[in-house]
């Protein structure tokens, strides 16, 4: 099978299994929103989850990405990797479990130590496992994947709406977690046999880590940068009121996890294969985010501009202050998937450098914006400022980055005009008929549809772009640390 078949394939099973799973995930969160756990306990949760995605970023230095990267036989290095991941994966645990008090405290709940302790040590499990999930990822195996993903979910949602209604309380977010991980790691043993074997050769660890650290800098940057919101939230506002920034970032990350993720788990494998050719990477590039726009615009859209009513229809009227977070933060998820894309592309492409440099100048810029948010209009603050760093002092940067790598200004304003056009049109029509229904829970619905038949007509001319007209090379992407936020 050609490479752009391969990629094909794997999109649509990724993107199949995506869908599958996040729905479930809703399904079940809306369950104990709605029931058992409040924003404080959400708030608890988050704590966890902004310490755990930090550990992500880095526990493996790295050094697994070159199981997609490099054009060598897996059987010579692959052994190094897991030990490299393991040793470096218990080491940050052990470290975050004597610190786990002082950083529950920093965070602004001291009673989430236990919180830290149990749902951190995921980070072990997520260092065995990144030899396969990686092996996965370079042969385009998305029917493994999805069954891997189906497996973790089950086990997850199970154990914890049965601890959640047996009243354990936060905690049963992080036992969930755990079990899940183990039921998946189990599952890759079965998957992809005989990669789970430690072994050690100086010089590949050498190789591997100076591969390796730079992607790890970088990828610590990007958690940093998407965690700094929570830490700045919790310290400043307190647990409740994360609590709710933490729904309305979740809400606002349904189309990142559904439509980026899945691009993502094949997207680096992808670049990958045609970053020798400055052409095809930007051909590849471009197509892939044609793709990604024309599917993220109309939710990333309809969120911002319905954010008070999705949010009383799902999860009550007790979630509402969420809202005020929601429609900044829904339109921060738009340039998320395009940024990720963007992440992967250059990774592929050895632009470690520019990475780093992007992703620390928008930390950089990301923390006196939040603090000043929400000092002065709590979560909605925080949600705004997180957009306006985006939008005006990051697309430049990766701009710059991008044309380094190859990829001109061209190529993305040619993916993105049609979609944002369409959007600007969604909102435009959204508003009234919402208001003119008497903003009622039917007219949020007939907004929706109204919205959705204006923007469809703008991007039917798109369908010629989007097919690519060959095999030239893949549409999305592949990194394994933006798990740990997609499912924050």
């Amino acid at each position: 099978m050609s490479l752009g078949a391969k990629v094909r394939a794997g999109a649509r099973i990724s993107l199949l299994n995506t869908v599958v799973i996040r729905i479930g995930n809703f399904a079940a969160g809306v369950v104990l929103a709605r029931t058992l756990l409040g924003p404080r306990e959400w708030g608890l949760y988050a704590t966890g989850m902004v310490a755990l995605g930090v550990l992500l970023s880095a526990n493996e230095m790295g050094v697994s990405l070159a199981i997609v990267r490099w054009d060598r036989d897996m059987g010579e290095f692959a052994p190094t990797v897991l030990t490299l991941s393991v040793l470096s994966s218990t080491v940050l645990y052990g470290m975050l479990f004597v610190a786990a008090p002082a950083t529950a405290r920093a965070l602004g709940s001291p009673d989430a130590t236990t919180m830290l302790r149990v749902l951190c040590f995921s980070v072990v499990i997520d260092g065995l496992a990144c030899v396969p999930n990686q092996v996965i990822a370079r042969e385009f195996r998305q029917g493994a994947r999805m069954v891997l993903d189906l497996l973790n979910f089950l086990v997850t949602t199970g154990t914890t709406l049965a601890l959640a209604y047996s009243g354990t309380g936060a905690l049963s977010f992080a036992w969930g977690a755990l079990a899940g991980n183990l039921c998946a790691l189990a599952g890759c043993a079965v998957v992809v046999p005989g990669v789970l074997r430690p072994g050690w050769k100086a010089a590949e660890a050498r190789a591997l880590i100076s591969f390796g650290l730079p992607l790890a800098g970088a990828s610590l940057l990007v958690l940093a940068m998407l965690n700094v919101d929570s830490v700045v939230t919790g310290a400043l506002l307190g647990p409740v009121a994360l609590g709710f920034y933490q729904l309305a970032f979740n809400v606002s990350s349904w189309p990142v996890r559904s439509i980026s993720e899945a691009a993502r788990r094949i997207s680096f494998a992808g670049f990958s294969r045609v970053a020798d050719s400055r052409e095809a990477l930007a051909d590849a590039f471009g197509r892939g985010l044609a793709v990604l726009m024309v599917a993220a615009v109309p939710p990333c859209v309809l969120l911002a501009v319905l954010a008070e009513p999705v949010v009383a229809t799902i999860y009550g009227e007790r979630w509402a202050p969420a809202a005020g977070a929601l429609r900044w933060l829904a339109l921060l998820g738009l340039l998320r998937i395009a940024y990720e894309l963007a992440y992967d592309c250059l990774a592929a492409a050895g632009r470690r450098s520019s990475l780093i440099a992007v992703q620390g100048w928008w930390l950089a810029a990301l923390v006196p914006a939040l603090l000043l948010g929400a000092h002065r209009w709590g979560i909605g603050g925080v949600g705004a400022g997180h957009l306006v760093v985006a939008a005006l002092l990051v697309a430049p940067a990766f701009w710059w980055a991008m044309r380094r790598a190859g990829v001109g200004g061209a190529v993305v304003l040619r993916a993105c005009a049609r979609p944002f056009g369409g959007g600007l049109l969604m909102a435009a029509v959204s508003l009234p008929v919402y208001h003119w229904c008497g903003e009622t829970r039917w007219g949020m619905f007939a907004a929706g549809t109204a919205a959705l038949a204006a923007y469809v007509p703008v991007v039917l001319p798109m369908r010629r772009q989007l097919r690519g007209g060959g095999s030239k090379a893949p549409v999305p992407h592949e990194e394994r640390v933006l798990a740990a936020e997609g499912e924050r």
